[in-house]
């Protein structure tokens, strides 16, 4: 029968989907908003690419890449809120792809789907928990004269994995609470990062430096090609604001607060990375000094330059809190979307990873998974000196493709697209197209060279990840998945792919509990 999508409660809407309310609804609407904003995280983000983005079109390219990309992010973001109004799940986008795919091809919609979100979070936990890393080994480098080498930096690496892995297995309760904190921290960081920059130093760059300059040092000749690979800066901060579709089942008023959880979550980043990225480059004091920076890390030269070493290595530690925080939420997210994914037994060994931990109630071995596969993303750095950019380019590829599925789904159906209370109305077409032919764009923009001449040190390992882990799924679903993945007939699936008879883990909600 048709639903009735506006006027359903929550726990109507949600058996109309086909599930039974069991986890608890406690979640404001600004608590879903928060999620999100913490896992886009500025903070993180906009700095760990800080230096990649002044060699890529300098100052310029990091005001207006920011604005442009921002605007974009915005049109992708409102395409996905009109869908998750309509299906406010925790199951996540691939089970949206699958409710608007043609019946005949959902199952390999959803498998797609799935599968490019997946590769996504692993590398977003990566590129997050690289960023802070990086940084941390800058502070140690200044404070105790630890040298920021690539074997530094991945040993730190790992132990950044490890203390996140360890608390999302052991300290549940501990994640809860840190998360409530995440957001003021990020919210009060912004502020004092750049109050300090504009306060205390006595110089600062000109306007038209900070919104003209154009600053080339790839090895590629193009002007317009560095241009545009350099959006990745923007584009990899806007990232992970799903969060709030996946704690629909947890939030109030569903299908409203998720959607304006998504949008929110970037509007509010976007004037936030902007005061911060404008702030920074003004404060830059010595431009050359701050590229080659011993450290490693051109936001912690621009604090020392600016404010002085006391200064500017407290800020830099209130950088690295907020990107722990972020990193600490990156892998709760990644765990909950494996677990979901295995609980359709779509990864390999999906019973091990489905399986929940009974004192815990959390899916343990999902949570190692994530950061066991985000640490192996990050080790070609011992030999590739640009394989951070090439992670960030691979979360930002597998995520958006994953974001961009269910809006290219839900323009096809059209009118027979059921609406929920929170829509676009009349611009949910143009919108749809929009978003589609932005994220078709960066998909190619991230894949290619990012530092000339290619060699084994510079190139961007991008589309091998993102080729090899579709190439696995290709063939996984041509042999065998496509007879049973989703099909509730298929004797596969006759019983439940549990590791324990325990509960059902707890939401994403729980490790975001306010």
């Amino acid at each position: 029968m048709p639903l009735d999508v506006p006027s359903a409660s929550d726990e109507e809407r949600l058996q109309q989907l086909g599930y039974t309310q069991v986890l608890a609804r406690r979640m404001s609407g600004f608590a879903n908003f928060a999620v999100s904003f913490t896992i886009i995280s500025v903070l993180s983000g906009c700095l760990t690419m800080y230096g990649f983005g002044m060699r890529t079109g300098g100052p310029a390219m990091l005001t207006w890449g920011w604005v442009v990309v921002g605007a974009m992010t915005l049109v992708v973001g409102l395409a996905m809120a009109e869908v998750c109004s309509s299906y406010p799940t925790s199951a996540g986008l691939y089970f949206w792809a699958h409710r608007m795919a043609p019946e005949r091809s959902r199952a390999a919609w959803a498998w797609f789907t799935g599968w490019f979100n997946v590769l996504g979070q692993v590398a977003v936990t990566a590129g997050i928990d690289f960023g802070a890393a990086s940084f941390l080994n800058a502070y140690l480098d200044l404070q105790f004269g630890f040298a920021a080498t690539p074997g530094h930096t991945i040993a730190l690496f790992g132990a950044v994995l490890l203390l996140h892995a360890v608390l999302n297995t052991f300290g549940v309760r501990l994640v809860a609470f840190l998360n409530s904190v995440s957001v003021w921290w990020h919210l009060v960081g912004v502020v004092v990062i750049v109050g300090a920059l504009v306060i205390v130093p006595d110089h600062h760059r000109s306007t038209s430096f900070v919104f003209t300059r154009f600053v080339n040092e790839t090895g590629w000749s193009s002007g317009l090609y560095v241009g545009l690979i350099s959006l990745l800066v923007a584009q990899y901060t806007f990232t992970g604001y799903d969060a709030s579709a996946h704690m629909t089942e947890e939030t109030n008023d569903a299908a409203v607060a998720g959607p304006r959880g998504i949008v929110r979550s970037i509007w509010v980043s976007w004037i936030a990375g902007f005061v911060l990225l404008a702030g920074l480059t003004y404060a830059i004091q010595d431009w050359s000094g701050t590229v080659g920076t011993p450290t490693g890390v051109p936001p912690a030269q621009i604090f020392l330059d600016a404010l002085g070493a006391s200064a500017g290595k407290l800020l830099l530690l209130v950088v690295i809190v907020a990107q722990l925080f972020c990193g600490m939420a990156s892998v709760t997210a990644n765990s909950r979307m494996i677990y979901a994914f295995s609980r359709d037994g779509a990864l390999p060994f999906s019973r091990v990873w489905h399986r929940i931990n009974p004192q815990t109630r959390t899916p343990t071995n999902a949570v190692w998974l994530a950061a066991g596969g985000a640490f192996v993303l990050g080790l070609p750095y011992l030999i590739n000196s640009t394989a951070y950019a090439a992670v960030t380019s691979i979360a930002t590829i597998g995520l958006y493709l994953a974001y961009a599925v269910p809006t290219l789904l839900r323009l096809r159906r059209g009118d027979a697209f059921e609406r929920g209370p929170w829509h676009l109305g009349r611009w949910s077409k143009p919108v749809g197209i929009v978003a589609i032919c932005w994220v078709a764009l960066i998909t190619v923009l991230f894949m290619l060279p990012q530092s000339g001449p290619v060699t084994v040190d510079t190139f961007n390992y991008a589309p091998i990840a993102v080729a090899a882990v579709l190439g696995f799924a290709g063939i996984w679903w041509l042999v065998s998945a496509r007879r049973w993945f989703l099909n509730p007939g298929h004797p596969r699936n006759a019983a439940p792919l549990r590791g324990s008879t325990a509960s059902p883990p707890p939401g994403i909600s729980d490790a975001f509990r306010w």
